[in-house]
């Protein structure tokens, strides 16, 4: 194994000189921070195809890299669910239908413009409970480099952790947003030419995609499923008891593909921010749709590699195995183990060097939206308001020192889960799946209240809690996979399918109590001031774009037919 992991003079050197460019590039970019607008908004003047890379790169952190090839080695094919029905048409709903909104609002957050559409209480709850959230993402990742330093460097697993939020913390602090979203794009190319000659290489040691679905083929049947669940797509979510994720085709499309997916995509501010970021109402419609045409293909950098690595580990034959934790395998390891068995020095280098990116992202995302949040939606408006604006440029920085320290603690959370992915949408179930009926609801429907979103998120919330606290997935050991009420009413095939249905429970109740709600209290908010908030009252937008091809509606259409036509060539 130790040689399996060696690392020559030439891969430092690959590491050092990109850590030394991230680095570069805040301090570059400090003498530009000089209101908290330049720090914690990135001051609305970056380009399009800049910040619809950042948007894609946010996201290309532990949760896409780790977290998916660990999905793809532990699901299968199944797992490209999550891109195709999961992602883009939540991207194109938001580039089309939302962005308007949180742009032409000028707000400078998600939860500003819910105090702008509804009330204070309502934009304090989503506050605080994304800011939880951002912080447990952000520990996500930094758990993902420690791991990732630990495997292949032999590093302790705690000095790794600290060394990575060191290096997110120097550059975030000195250049804000904007080298945050300057570094993600840089990020987004290292991890495409990083990965692109890992699946290279394992295709071809596996016999191509055919031996792939051969191998995979003889995994399936020996769990008990068709020969196609680990390499198709729609086919094995017939029912529940087809695939090794359990959901049927009702999950993943309600609780996956609606709920799940335009909760996160619509309405969490970590994507948002970049899409706010850009020049024009234009840039900022088109930046979530350039972002989801690399979006579709990811699948073949991450997904690929963990079939690939399920595949090899069931041959006894091709000297690879991933390692056991618990009572099954220890699915994180896919990438660090397949980057060691693969590639030789130099290329190993520059692999670890993606993989690196991709957490640092991820991180670096998390901390500058939280920071943005604390200071605009918490400590501005509830602690300490009416401060100089330089005030608020040293709290957003104090933020970020604030909001890595406490990363550290959810890092240590995350080792509880043999799979990242896990972790993350149980989060999201919590807290994006009822936040999305409030701003669908906000947004489509002029009588929705503040009282109504307010209690309705409240309610949401509370039903995935409940939810959880009562089921379980198969083989948990711990609390907080569920069953914490004390009774387990349900027994899910997998943690996946647990999220599933919880997300849907909590968009439901929370949908339900703010119509209800919203009914019985009076709308205080006048017809003016929710113009430019609600769809009915907002005036169409007239685009700038020079030529009809480089319209968003044009854009979106041609995102959708790609991704249509992916999903039945692997259905």
């Amino acid at each position: 194994m130790d040689s399996a992991f060696s690392l020559g003079w030439i891969d430092y050197t690959i590491m050092g000189v990109y850590f030394v460019f991230v680095l570069g590039i805040g301090w570059a970019l400090k003498r530009h921070m000089k209101s908290s607008a330049d720090f914690l908004t990135g001051g609305k003047s970056i380009p399009a195809w800049i910040t619809g890379l950042a948007f894609i790169s946010t996201n290309l952190g532990a949760l896409e890299v780790m977290g998916m090839a660990a999905s793809g080695a532990k699901y299968g094919m199944i797992t490209t669910h999550f891109y195709w029905i999961g992602a883009i048409p939540a991207m194109i709903f938001l580039g089309l239908f939302m962005m308007p909104f949180y742009y032409g609002s000028k707000a400078r957050s998600v939860p500003e413009y819910l105090k702008l559409r509804f009330d204070e209480k309502t934009r304090g709850f989503n506050a605080v409970s994304f800011a939880v959230m951002t912080i447990f993402a952000s520990g996500i990742s930094m758990y993902a480099m420690a791991m990732l330093m630990e495997t292949l460097l032999g590093w302790n697993f705690t000095l790794s952790i600290f060394i990575s939020a060191m290096i997110v913390l120097i550059y975030t602090y000195l250049g804000g947003l904007k080298s945050a979203i300057y570094n993600e794009v840089l990020q987004f190319f290292l991890i495409v030419i990083g990965f692109l000659p890992l699946v290279f290489l394992g295709l071809l040691s596996i016999g191509g995609w055919e031996g792939l679905k051969i191998q995979l083929a003889e995994v399936a049947t020996s769990h008990g499923y068709a020969a196609g669940a680990w390499t198709e797509t729609w086919r094995p979510v017939a029912n529940a008891s087809d695939n090794p994720m359990g959901v049927e085709w009702f999950g993943v499309v309600m609780g996956l593909g609606f709920v799940l997916s335009f909760g996160y995509w619509c309405t969490n501010f970590l994507v948002v921010q970049r899409a706010m970021a850009a020049g024009s109402m234009s840039a900022a419609r088109k930046t979530p749709l350039i972002g989801a045409l690399p979006k579709m293909f990811i699948p073949f950098l991450v997904i690929v590699p963990g079939m690939i690595a399920i595949a090899l580990t069931s041959n006894p034959d091709s000297g690879f195995a991933l390692p056991l934790k618990g009572d099954s395998y220890d699915y994180d390891k896919v990438i660090p183990m397949m980057l060691g068995h693969y590639f030789p020095t130099g290329v190993l280098g520059l692999g670890l060097t993606a993989l690196m990116a991709s957490f640092m992202s991820g991180m670096a995302g998390n901390v500058t939206a939280f920071n943005t949040v604390w200071t605009y939606d918490i400590y501005q408006s509830y602690i300490n308001p009416e401060k100089s604006d330089k005030h608020y440029l040293w709290m957003g920085q104090m933020a970020t020192v604030f909001g890595i320290l406490v990363s550290i603690g959810a890092a240590y959370m995350a080792k509880l889960f043999n799979n990242v992915m896990d972790f993350l949408q149980l989060i999201f179930a919590f807290i994006n799946a009822p936040l999305f009926a409030t701003f669908l609801l906000g947004m489509f429907w002029r009588r929705t209240t503040g009282h109504g979103a307010f209690f309705g998120l409240l309610s949401g919330t509370t039903a995935a809690a409940i939810h959880h606290g009562l089921t379980q997935p198969a083989g948990a050991t711990s609390l907080i996979k569920g069953g914490w009420l004390g009774t387990v009413v349900h027994t899910y095939p997998s943690e996946m399918a647990q999220n599933f249905w919880t997300a849907i429970f909590a968009f439901t109740t929370c949908f339900v109590f703010t119509i209800i709600i919203s009914l019985l209290t009076k709308q205080i908010k006048t017809k003016e001031e929710l113009t430019g908030l609600v769809y009915s009252l907002t005036p169409r937008i007239k685009d700038e774009s020079k030529h009809w091809y480089q319209r968003p509606q044009v854009l979106a259409i041609v995102v959708g037919i790609i991704a249509i036509i992916l999903s039945i060539l692997f259905w």
